[in-house]
């Protein structure tokens, strides 16, 4: 496993030695030319596969269209979807080659015609239908948000797919209310955390949360029970409240979706906003998609009509990118931006990372080994990799089933605020 890692950091600085042996010359803005055109780096998806799939290339860097804003990025929020992508794992995958990533945060650079309320300069966070992990982005001005003077780029990139899912689940979908119970999956994730937090603004709420058991002493302040991933949580949940829970946020499908419908109370909700359980190994697995829509429990609309009960699912991306929904998003941003600054919620970031690092950043999402979230430092100088770092991979490792998995004797590099 140690060679494993080794190895990958030598790919690592081939690449990067690679790629700057071949970098046009620098003009006077610190950019780089080709020819008349403008370069930027970004890391590009070659076709959908494993970490050999993406290489940090250079690309003409993009020009803001009517409508849009042009971000200079400084940090980029990478998410298990990410993970999928790459995969070719989703529906309706798109053509590659690609730049991945779909949020991201830096400075305003230039604005497109049409454009009010943004100024050059102005400190931004924004969504983005692909091509985040880049220099420079161009995105419409609905899906870009000024982000407050103590927000430092780290916690904006970690900021929009976290607490906008977990906020838009918890109250415009399953209208949490005092005295309510939760329980969400994979606590110790970047949504987990977020969904743990709002939890906290409410009185009286209680927080089921299921996590790898080294991240329970890390997290175990956040939530109100704490279960191991792998124990049978229905049973854990149902001897503190034999009626169940009011609210189910599930990331893992599979078989989890009729544990989770078995423990709502009367008018509960279920919403499912991930199906991580489909993946296993470094590349896309038809035996595991198999089984995890196997695992699914078919939903008879009679039993929920009988039983009282919700079933809903959600997917930010689609609300926003093909449903039209910018404007209920920016109010959600709006409230949870309020919540910020009032010094309730702040989002919680696992490590930073050089574009250079980006397999290795990969890698460690898939080990399920983070804590909050993995951040893509634009400016960050790629570290010496360690032999075991986040590269090292093992059969059990890629046989969680969560966005966690039992990484403890790991060393890796902690984001210290």
């Amino acid at each position: 496993m140690a060679k494993e890692g080794v190895e990958k950091a030598e790919e690592t600085e081939q690449m990067i030695e690679k790629e700057t042996s071949k970098e046009p010359a620098e003009g006077g803005d610190g950019s780089h030319r080709l020819g008349d055109a403008q370069e930027m780096r970004a890391v590009v998806l070659a076709g959908f596969g494993g970490l050999n799939k993406l290489r940090l290339s250079r690309k003409a860097m993009p020009e803001p269209q009517d409508g849009e804003l042009k971000i200079r990025v400084k940090a980029c929020g990478l998410n298990f979807l990410d993970l999928m992508v790459r995969q070719g794992n989703i529906d309706n995958p798109p053509k590659t080659p690609l730049v991945p990533g779909f949020e991201c945060s830096g400075i305003v650079e230039a604005l497109g015609d049409s454009v009010k309320g943004y100024e050059i300069g102005d400190r931004v966070m924004a969504f983005v239908n692909y091509n985040a992990w880049a220099e420079v982005v161009c995105t419409p001005v609905e899906f870009v948000y000024k982000i407050p003077d103590d927000m430092s780029f780290s916690e904006a990139a970690a900021f929009p797919m976290n607490f906008v899912t977990a906020y838009t689940m918890l109250f415009e979908i399953a209208n949490l209310r005092e005295g309510m119970s939760v329980l969400v999956h994979s606590a110790g994730g970047g949504v987990g955390q977020a969904v743990a937090q709002l939890c906290s603004t409410v009185p009286n709420v209680t927080v089921f949360g299921t996590a790898s058991t080294f991240k329970h002493e890390a997290i175990k302040d956040s939530v109100t029970h704490l279960f191991d991933r792998n124990a049978d949580y229905v049973q854990e949940v149902k001897r503190i409240s034999a009626e169940g829970v009011d609210i189910v946020l599930d990331c893992l499908c599979g078989d989890n979706t009729g544990k989770g419908l078995s423990l709502l109370k009367p008018l509960g909700t279920y919403i499912l906003y991930g199906s991580s359980n489909m993946v296993t190994g470094e590349t896309k697995s038809f035996f595991s998609f198999a089984k995890s829509w196997w695992q699914v429990e078919k939903v008879n609309p009679i039993k929920l009509y009988e039983e009282n009960k919700v079933i809903a699912g959600f997917s930010l991306l689609n609300l926003l990118f093909k449903q039209g929904r910018s404007g209920l998003i920016r109010g959600v941003v709006e409230k949870l931006l309020g919540l910020y600054n009032q010094k309730k919620i702040k989002p919680v970031v696992d490590s930073l990372w050089a574009l250079e690092e980006v397999k290795e950043a990969m890698q460690r999402i898939h080990d399920r080994g983070n804590i909050g979230k993995l951040i893509l430092d634009v400016e960050k100088t790629p570290t010496p990799l360690m032999a075991n770092d986040s590269t090292e991979t093992s059969e059990a490792g890629e046989e969680e089933e969560d966005h966690e998995g039992d990484s403890e004797n790991k060393e890796r590099m902690p984001f210290i605020q």
